[in-house]
């Protein structure tokens, strides 16, 4: 077993941190290349968004169980062959001559890069400890929010340049580049290696899930992410087809969507010592307001304009509730952190799959007015669903 050089450690700390944006950016850098996918494969807009979908429900359900796996067998040889693999199903899909493999390996990416971000968050658990531990983690939601800001933002101009495959070209170089700094400035985090115990993992997650607000809380973060996947999957069709512009302005619409998200984190980050539930409860208002206004304005200014500003405000908003109500599920099981994590991050994949593809499918989002009534039934939802957090908050108080 190869353990980190000493002289190494700061090479492979940057490395952990370059690779949790991973998924991301597998998710979002080909949104802007949708419409051309769906074109040149002769399927149906729902068919290509569900490529995206597959992704997202693979990850999150293979993070509900990769903790332990990794916990005894290690990080460093299954990051190896994860990036291996990853960038293998990225050539794959490059050269595919149908959906169908597509969808395959879209489901082989969604494990490996779970294999890779759930080992590279515990990275940092093995190698640092107190204040440091506390400063790398503190970053982990704003570097993971770069994805969405910077992803679509290159595959807008590689589909304007050079086309869909392109997008997947990259990937597959990128997982290569990263695969052989692995190998060469990092090595093997974890010190003490754990039996697993299918059992025992089961008894902790029953127990999770069991507590009412942590589950609840789940839907709540769920739902607010389904707000960006829903825009991602619907906007390149309507500024592509209905508005008559180029990728390229599909990617400045999800930088300036990613940047919203990301501003919304920090912005609770500025108010962490706010009442909690009175500052979500305000969030969630404000975006049924906004909600609201979309969904007027789609009636009489349906424009760039219009999709883009509304946009901005809601996933602001979004990312501000997101923020809030992810931190309280990852800090509610202190005793069990890795796996909390691992479910926290797999439950926000499965739940707002569930939501967004449910809508997509039902509504068929072709205009900015059907998004408007999609964003206006999320929040809706949302509104809903944090009563419930209240009352399980409630309850929970009561029991202390």
């Amino acid at each position: 077993m190869r353990i980190i050089k000493q002289n190494h450690k700061g090479v492979s700390t940057i490395l952990a941190l370059a690779l949790i944006p991973l998924g991301g950016l597998a998710t979002d850098i080909y949104i802007p290349s949708l419409p051309a996918m769906s074109n040149q494969f002769h399927v149906s807009n729902g068919a290509i968004q569900l490529s995206l979908i597959i992704f997202m429900i693979s990850s999150g359900f293979s993070q509900l169980f990769i903790g332990g796996i990794l916990d005894s067998f290690g990080r460093f040889r299954i990051s190896l062959f994860a990036l291996a693999v990853f960038a293998l199903a990225s050539i794959i899909i490059s050269v595919s001559p149908g959906i169908h493999l597509i969808y395959i390996m879209r489901i082989v990416q969604g494990i490996t890069v779970s294999l890779i971000i759930v080992g590279k968050r515990a990275y940092f658990v093995d190698i640092y400890s107190g204040d440091r531990l506390k400063g790398y983690t503190s970053m982990f939601s704003i570097i993971w929010a770069t994805a969405p800001v910077v992803a679509p933002f290159i595959g807008g101009y590689f589909q304007e340049s050079f086309g869909w495959a392109s997008n997947f070209y990259f990937l597959g170089a990128l997982a290569t580049v990263f695969l052989v700094m692995e190998f060469c400035y990092s090595g093997e985090s974890l010190k003490h290696f754990q039996p697993f115990n299918l059992q025992a993992i089961g008894e902790v997650y029953k127990m999770m899930l069991g507590t009412w607000d942590f589950t609840v809380g789940l839907f709540i973060i769920g739902i607010s992410y389904s707000l960006l996947v829903i825009y991602g999957m619907a906007s390149p069709f309507i500024i592509e087809r209905i508005f008559r512009y180029s990728p390229v302005m599909t990617g400045y619409s999800s930088l300036l969507s990613g940047l919203a998200l990301m501003s919304g984190g920090m912005i609770s980050k500025l108010l962490i010592k706010r009442d909690f539930l009175k500052k979500v409860f305000f969030g969630i208002m404000f975006q049924l307001l906004f909600a609201v206004a979309m969904l007027i304005a789609s009636f009489y200014y349906s424009n760039i304009f219009t999709l883009i500003g509304f946009t901005i405000v809601l996933h602001m908003l979004s990312g501000f509730v997101f923020n809030n109500v992810y931190s309280y599920c990852l800090s509610r099981f202190s005793q069990n952190a890795g796996t909390a994590s691992g479910l926290t991050g797999g439950g926000v994949y499965i739940v707002s799959s569930v939501f967004s593809y449910g809508l997509i499918s039902v509504m068929t989002i072709k205009n900015q007015l059907f998004l408007g009534v999609a964003n206006l039934c999320l929040v809706a939802l949302l509104l809903f669903v944090f009563m419930l957090f209240v009352q399980a908050r409630k309850k929970v108080d009561n029991l202390r």
